[in-house]
């Protein structure tokens, strides 16, 4: 055996074993179940007339992904944005949103997805009358429910100055940036 080989195989070895091992940890080892308006680690989350329930958490995935159940009352959306390390997938569960990807804007209907890649802005308002429910899944999770939890605590701050300073703040410290305010899409 060759010495290049001999050194090389231990190194291959080694990777595929942390490797394994890192994944092996983001198996479950039972299933569960999450009821109705109800977060699996947290309480649900309400914040600009929407609510927000953790249905997985990245606790559960290692990592790996998180879903949310959000239920939108008020056709607020969130600012144009991206994130630099997670994709995105939207699923309308009820009512009707538009979704912006990018430069395109997709109307989206019970049953309908988008998905928004990482490093691209986006955003998504909704659009149809009464209540809009949708599951948006993160994958990898990052820190969503991190940045959920503080911006439902950001609510309270009343001095306009310190709440968008916070806001910028807060979206930095959880891997996204603002790309603008947010506006109809």
């Amino acid at each position: 055996m060759q010495r290049r080989t001999f050194l090389t195989i231990p190194l291959i070895a080694s990777a595929l074993i942390t490797d394994g091992q890192r994944t092996n940890k983001a198996n479950p080892k039972k299933g569960f179940k999450v009821e109705k308006g109800r977060g699996r680690n947290v309480e649900q989350m309400k914040v600009l007339g929407s609510t927000f329930d953790c249905k997985v958490s990245g606790k559960d995935t290692n990592g790996q992904l998180c879903i949310f159940d959000t239920t939108r009352e008020g056709q607020t959306s969130p600012p144009l944005h991206l994130h630099h390390n997670q994709d995105e997938w939207f699923y309308v569960i009820k009512g009707e949103f538009k979704v912006q990807v990018g430069d395109e804007v997709l109307i989206l209907r019970e049953g309908d997805s988008a998905f928004a890649p990482r490093k691209i802005p986006h955003t998504f308002a909704k659009t149809s009358e009464g209540v809009g429910q949708m599951m948006i899944i993160f994958q990898p999770a990052g820190k969503m429910e991190e940045f959920f939890i503080e911006r439902v605590n950001l609510e309270s701050e009343k001095d306009p100055l310190k709440k968008e300073a916070a806001l910028k703040t807060l979206w930095d410290r959880h891997g996204m940036k603002v790309v603008n305010e947010p506006k109809k899409v």
